[in-house]
């Protein structure tokens, strides 16, 4: 197994509740009120457990009765009894994927790196006075139920059978959430996103397309050249197309310039432009003198037997960038949590105000203009029409599960607990501005990752680690 492969098993086997990647988008839709606190932090939680027949794999890494301390990270010891833990899930993890297993104390040293960096995340938690209460530990601990198909009664009675009992999988929760606010707080900052970022992964998905396989459309000039025409006649209509060329570039409005200076016929009943239509419906000289170029962007004068061209890139649909979506149109009551108001209080009051809305007592708009804690509460809660991705995971994820006119049980995110109601869902087409946003959702993603990587490096580092007696 080669380093890469081996440390993306390792990566899985290690059972983390989080992405190691804090994959935020920083957005929200287009139709929500300023201050929707709903931008997209790290990946939704998740756990696999491992087949019920490794449990009596585990029992041979089980505790020992003597235990001792293997490192010491900032004066907060790590034991051997946690690296032989943690080891026993990973090699049931790599079992499970049926990769080659790497030799045990390779593995107990990478298990033990990965605890050490989790210990320091915890500490800084702790210190920057970060916490998770009991009710986003239940609301986690019901999400891990649901991913594996099983209640929760049925997902203790299997964590028992391998040696975990509920308090201990209950802390191991509660640390996973505490690292995953950390990573929100501070990576997500450091990311930034620009259009020339934007531009560039998109001329990478460009490059190795097949071309036949894009649409395409063009604003074009046209400057006919006559057969047989004399070299002052070209010179002249060369000069006239880059007239328009100039000026488009300058920035005069193109259908102008088109009605003004082309002898298309286009240039006068449609603005200048083609259509979007697939590449290989484009002369070739058209694909290929614009395929480098981002939406916006301009080239020419551009010889042909014809005449002189000039085309400008109006809109590109690009692979892998999504041209049509389902969209979601949902509303929301936001309660913020507090000293004063715990996530176990916001649920509960959030939780009656469903009972009174599904009894017909009250009107979900009203409250939420009268208790929402979101910019989207002067619309009663209205988030407007939203394409996927763009709200935090576990928002999103209760979202896909509600049918039109539902209404979900509170949950927590990063900004509070919510009441959610989806209102209906349609098919879009997507616009190229929309294609642009999910463009930067799929590099802000890339970012984070890289932001990560930079700054657990960075914790780690400033991290004071005694290593003692090898794990065994």
């Amino acid at each position: 197994m080669n380093q890469r492969a081996f440390a993306l098993a390792l990566a899985a086997a290690l059972v983390s509740l989080m992405a190691q990647s804090a994959a935020a988008q920083g957005l929200r839709p287009s139709g929500a009120a300023a201050g929707t606190g709903l931008s997209r932090p790290a990946a939704t939680p998740s756990i696999t457990l491992p087949p019920e027949s490794s449990a009596s794999g585990t029992s041979s890494a089980g505790p020992r009765a003597a235990d001792y301390i293997v490192a010491v990270v900032n004066s907060e010891p790590i034991t051997n009894n946690e690296v032989r833990s943690r080891l026993a899930r990973a090699e049931a993890q790599l079992a499970q994927q049926g990769g080659a297993q790497p030799p045990r104390d390779v593995l107990a040293r990478e298990v033990l790196e990965r605890l050490i960096v989790e210990r320091a995340q915890l500490q800084q938690a702790k210190e920057s006075g970060i916490k998770v209460d009991d009710f986003a530990v239940s609301q986690a601990e019901q999400g891990v139920a649901r991913q594996n198909n099983m209640t929760t009664d049925e997902l203790y009675r299997r964590l028992a059978r391998d040696g975990m009992g509920k308090e201990r999988f209950r802390e191991e929760l509660r640390n996973q959430l505490l690292q995953q606010r950390l990573r929100e707080r501070e990576v997500e900052a450091r990311v930034k996103v620009s259009d020339l970022d934007i531009d560039q992964y998109l001329r990478e998905q460009q490059k190795g397309t097949d071309v036949a396989s894009m649409e395409i459309n063009l604003g074009h000039v046209l400057v006919l050249v006559p057969e047989n025409a004399s070299p002052v006649q070209v010179a002249e209509r060369q000069a006239r197309a880059q007239r328009a060329a100039d000026r488009v570039r300058a920035g005069e409005d193109f259908a102008t310039v088109a009605r003004e200076l082309s002898d298309a016929p286009e240039g006068q009943r449609n603005n200048g432009l083609l259509g979007l239509r697939p590449a290989d419906r484009y002369p070739e000289l058209f694909v290929n003198s614009t395929l480098g170029l981002p939406v916006g962007g301009i080239v020419g004068p551009v010889r042909s037997p014809a005449g002189f061209h000039v085309l400008k890139v109006v809109e590109r649909v690009t692979a892998g960038v999504p041209t049509t979506v389902t969209q979601s149109h949902a509303r929301h009551i936001l309660l913020r949590t507090s000293p004063q108001l715990t996530e176990a209080a916001a649920a509960a009051r959030l939780a009656d105000y469903r009972r009174r809305i599904l009894a017909g007592q009250a009107d979900f708009a009203a409250l939420a203009r009268e208790h929402s804690q979101d910019g989207s509460s002067k619309e009663g809660g209205d988030l407007g029409w939203a394409n996927p991705g763009r709200y935090v995971p576990e928002f999103e994820q209760a979202l896909n599960a509600l049918k039109p006119g539902d209404i979900s049980e509170p949950l927590v995110s990063r900004f509070g607990v919510h009441l959610i109601q989806l209102l209906e869902r349609r098919e879009a087409k997507l616009t190229q501005r929309e294609q642009r946003d999910m463009a930067r959702d799929t590099v802000r993603e890339k970012k984070l990752d890289e932001a990560y990587a930079t700054w657990a490096q960075e914790l780690r580092g400033r991290a004071y680690v005694e290593y003692r007696d090898p794990p065994q």
